[in-house]
């Protein structure tokens, strides 16, 4: 049976599973995230990564990310197709305009434990995210990044491969990104990431799934009654 909601409807509810979710983070209990349990994060989830590399190539784009070895590509010069099959990270293409590398992402797959942001924030298949990337002069970067620290966190010079190379004066890398749902938002909202090159190499970051859950619980996982190999 198929049942039809409003999106007024829908929002109150994705509204009550946020409050659900900050009144455990309250009594500092954690719920289930893509992160946590082992799962792709999906666009926007998966900013939170610290680390990002992205490669240019002559038709494609490849983003890196430093948890989990998360991969995106994104395709140059091209357009979404008429009907896109949701995944995880979606249908990413991507141009120029200017100085500024524009990637356009829709049909992002709505998972078991698919989120916006740490907030454990809902979305649905209509979810369309629009990133902007550009570089930064070296003294705009580090007014860019010290903004975002005043309201975050600063990362200290001992976080190797995270924190920030202080001998480094090159420029700085400005994501701009903007989220609409109207599923879940009555109106798109934006944000603002800026990547510095690090102070040493990644430390690895490997999400292993586990036989309990998050809160210790035992895991029905599947498993076969002969080995594969």
């Amino acid at each position: 049976m198929k049942c039809n909601f409003a999106p007024s409807q829908i929002a109150l509810m994705h509204n009550e599973v946020v409050k659900q979710r900050g009144e455990l983070s309250k009594k500092k209990l954690p719920y289930p995230t893509p992160s946590n349990q082992c799962w792709p994060g999906g666009v926007p989830f998966v900013f939170w990564n610290i680390g990002m590399q992205m490669l240019q190539q002559k038709d494609e784009v490849t983003i890196l990310y430093a948890n989990d070895y998360d991969v995106r590509h994104v395709y140059m010069n091209r357009t979404h197709p008429e009907h896109v099959t949701p995944s995880w990270y979606g249908d990413s293409v991507d141009h120029y305009e200017g100085d500024t590398l524009v990637i356009d992402t829709v049909g992002i797959k709505v998972g078991p434990f698919a989120m916006l942001d740490m907030y454990g924030t809902p979305h649905t298949e209509a979810l369309h995210v629009v990133e902007r990337y550009r570089l930064l002069d070296y003294e705009s970067a580090n007014e860019s990044e010290d903004r975002g620290e005043k309201e975050n966190f600063r990362l200290q010079v001992s976080d190797t491969g995270l924190a920030r190379n202080p001998d480094y004066k090159g420029p700085g890398l400005l994501l701009e990104f903007t989220v609409e749902d109207p599923g879940v938002f009555t109106t798109p909202w934006s944000a603002r990431i800026t990547y510095r090159r690090p102070l040493g190499s990644w430390p690895e970051f490997v999400c292993a799934e586990s036989t309990r859950d998050y809160v210790g619980r035992t895991i029905n996982l599947p498993h076969a009654d002969k080995p594969d190999f």
